[in-house]
This record gives structure tokens, sequence and C-alpha cells, in this order.
């Protein structure tokens, strides 16, 4: 059993991807990929530099996969597409995907509108499609593990639980909400009128969230690095997944994986 990481571009330039791709080699031989988010006018961009790159594989999110999935597909790089419900599964199959993620709204971060939770939609998918399918949402260690297989799936994608490993660049502070935070004390944040975010409950976020508040909503974009890397969680927001509930210590990445697998 082997981790595959990914590196995260969000709306990062491409440049500043391909210089994060060599950063990344400088410090592992080991195989990785990156995240696309297909919406951005960027996406193709980022499909280029991964191709020139050689990386292996990337996961395709926020959007339809069509065109990127097509452009890597001709060239060699598989794509795992991130899936909040059957209909998109079945759509991002025959846009010819090699895998499919489908990511419970447990999870952290980024997720698509119509969604359901891990436990309905991965039995779901599994039975829709004919490509494997990876559990994500609530992935926290091996009972989820040995879970999401008995549901179906070939392997899981875990964000959460890696956020308190010694390895993430996270701020101590950052380490430490984790694991204090309580399952009740993430909230889903409508980001746009195409994504949700679920969040930690910063003091920020629950001034955002607040009808009466004169915050600008855009706040929640433009202050990432506060918390993330700075440690502010009052001026800054994180994304954890409903599983921060049952995180409690900080351990190394290798030692996560080997417990959870097991």
């Amino acid at each position: 059993m082997a981790g595959f990481g990914l590196l995260a571009t969000g709306l990062k330039q491409p440049e500043l991807v391909r210089r994060e791709i060599e950063a990344v080699r400088q410090i592992t031989e080991k195989p990785f990929g990156i995240n696309i988010q297909t919406w951005t006018p960027t996406a193709l961009k980022l499909a280029e530099i991964v191709v020139d790159a050689g990386l292996p594989a990337v996961t395709l999110s926020a959007g339809s996969p069509v065109e990127v999935c097509a452009y890597l597909k001709a060239r060699g790089v598989k794509s795992l597409a991130v899936v909040p419900n059957v209909e998109n599964a079945v759509k991002s199959e025959k846009a010819g995907v090699d895998a499919v993620i489908a990511e419970g709204t447990e999870s952290g971060g980024v997720q698509g509108r119509n969604g359901v939770s891990t436990l309905v939609l991965v039995p779901m998918v599994a039975d829709a499609v004919s490509v494997p399918v990876i559990a994500a949402g609530g992935i926290g260690d091996g009972r989820g593990f040995r879970a999401a297989l008995a549901l179906g799936a070939a392997g899981v994608q875990v964000g959460t639980r890696f956020i308190a490993s010694k390895e993430c660049m996270a701020h101590a502070n950052v380490k430490a909400a984790l694991c204090q935070a309580r399952e009740t004390e993430t909230v889903l944040f409508a980001q746009s009128e195409r994504t949700l975010s679920r969040l930690l409950q910063t003091p920020l976020v629950k001034k955002l969230l607040d009808p009466s508040s004169a915050f600008e909503r855009e706040l929640l974009m433009s202050h990432p690095g506060k918390a993330w890397l700075e440690g502010d969680l009052d001026r800054g927001f994180v994304s954890f997944g409903q599983v921060a509930g049952m995180i409690n210590d900080i351990k190394s990445v290798k030692d996560i994986i080997e417990e959870m697998v097991m």
C-alpha cells in the first residue's frame, strides 16, 4: 500500500505552480501530481506544465473535466475527477477519466453543490461507473479506510488528517486548532454560486457568517495566509473536514499511512 501526494494549485499563477513542482522535486524522488480546478482560465496552461514536468497523474475538480482530461489523456497523463454526486461521476467517466474521487460533504475545503455524505455517495458511484472509485471525506484512520473499501472504493483520498502531520507546512497554531477541534466546529460557507467550502469556524468566519456583519465576504479569499502560514486565526481561515473531531495528535506522514492501512 502506498500514498500519492498532490500539490494544491488553487488560483496560483502557472509559473508559480511550475516553480513549486520543481521545489517538490528537490525534496522527494517519489511520484506526485497536482490538482487542477478546471473552471479556472489557467486550467489548460496547468495541464501543459504537468506534461512538461512529466507528472504521472492529476486530480480534476471544480468544473467539467472534458477539455483538460482530453488534453492529458492524449499525452499519457492519468486524470482522476473529484465528484460530489452520481451524475457528475457518470459524466466524468464518459469524459475519459481514469478514476473518480467520490467526495462526501464531510470533506474540508472546496466542494460542489448538491453533494451527499461519503457513506451514501461511495457505494452509489461504485455501482454507477466502471472506472476505479476513490473515497474522500471523513476518512482519518484505519476504520474509515476499511469502511471505504467495504463500500466499493479502491482507495481513499485523505486531506485533513495530514494537516496534523510533522511534515505539513501549516503553522503550529493551525495544527493545535485541528487537534482541539470538535466535529461540530466546521461550517459550509458559500464562496460563490458554484462552490461551497467547509471551514473551521474561526473568528473571521463567524463574522462573515453573521448577516448583520459589515465584513466584506471577499475577505475570506484575500487572507488565506494569515492563518495557514502566520497562525492568525482571528484574521484568517482554514479548511478542515468534520473528521477534525477525531484528530488529537501530530504524527509523521509515514506513521499516519501505516496506521491507516495496517
